[in-house]
């Protein structure tokens, strides 16, 4: 598999006509592992949600090609801190909700289909959780179940946001080993995370942000002290009282 190119050019995504992400240019190479880091408020939720096509654009535009020229496979894994588990469904057919693009709204699940949730309930620690509902899961079981409906999506272009939030340690160290296999098949991986030593020791990219891009590109050089500062006092330059945006 070879994942596809995701360009991102002049990008401005507000809020209220507010900026959320400001003027953003990059490129994110086939098959490259980048984390995606800020302060808070920096924008990077609403660059991923609008980079899936969940946040309108005001200006700019974001490309998705594979050098094949068929269509893209896209998946996003949102912050668990967003969704309502409360919500009486089983494991199993949260993970097949994977496969909605393949099976869509009137067309049933075939034996196949329920035995590809399974193997994947089986790739990430839960297997005999298929009956199990999502009510009665931790929160690291759940995000284990969040990723078995990623990988029976088989997206080619993978985006994750704070994967390893509210998890144990044991946890995050089996869903990164994950993101790594992913990138090694070549697909395209890009998360947000707030830990800059995992981002460091597990990423070879970086983009830093702080509404605007401050830097982008190898993560040893995107992460110097100076980059660090000028976020930092980008983000406290912000001031949500200002006009709004006319661009």
């Amino acid at each position: 598999m070879r994942g596809p190119e995701l360009r991102i050019e002049h990008l401005t995504a507000t809020h209220r006509r507010h900026p959320a992400v400001h003027h953003l240019s990059a490129r994110f190479a086939p098959g490259s592992l980048t984390a995606i880091v800020g302060p808070n408020g920096a924008g990077k939720t609403t660059l991923l949600r609008a980079v899936a096509g969940l946040h309108p654009v005001d200006e700019g535009h974001v490309a998705v090609s594979r050098a094949d020229g068929q269509p893209a496979r896209m998946a996003l894994l949102p912050q668990q801190s967003g969704m309502d588990r409360a919500f009486p469904i089983l494991c199993r057919d949260v993970v097949m909700q994977g496969l909605w693009s393949r099976l869509g709204a009137f067309r049933g699940a075939s034996r196949e289909d329920r035995a590809r949730a399974e193997a994947a309930l089986d790739a990430v620690g839960l297997g005999g959780f298929a009956k199990r509902p999502v009510g009665e899961m931790s929160a690291g079981q759940f995000q284990r179940l969040l990723f078995a409906r990623m990988l029976v999506q088989d997206a080619d272009l993978i985006l994750l946001d704070e994967p390893f939030n509210a998890v144990d340690a044991r946890t995050a160290a089996d869903l990164l080993a994950m993101l790594q296999r992913w990138h090694g098949e070549g697909r395209t991986v890009v998360a947000v995370l707030h830990d800059l030593d995992l981002v460091r020791a597990s990423f070879p990219d970086c983009l830093l942000l702080a509404r605007e891009k401050v830097a982008f590109g190898p993560t040893a050089e995107v992460l110097s002290a100076a980059n660090r500062l000028k976020a930092r006092m980008m983000s406290e330059a912000w001031d949500d009282a200002a006009p709004a945006c006319a661009a």
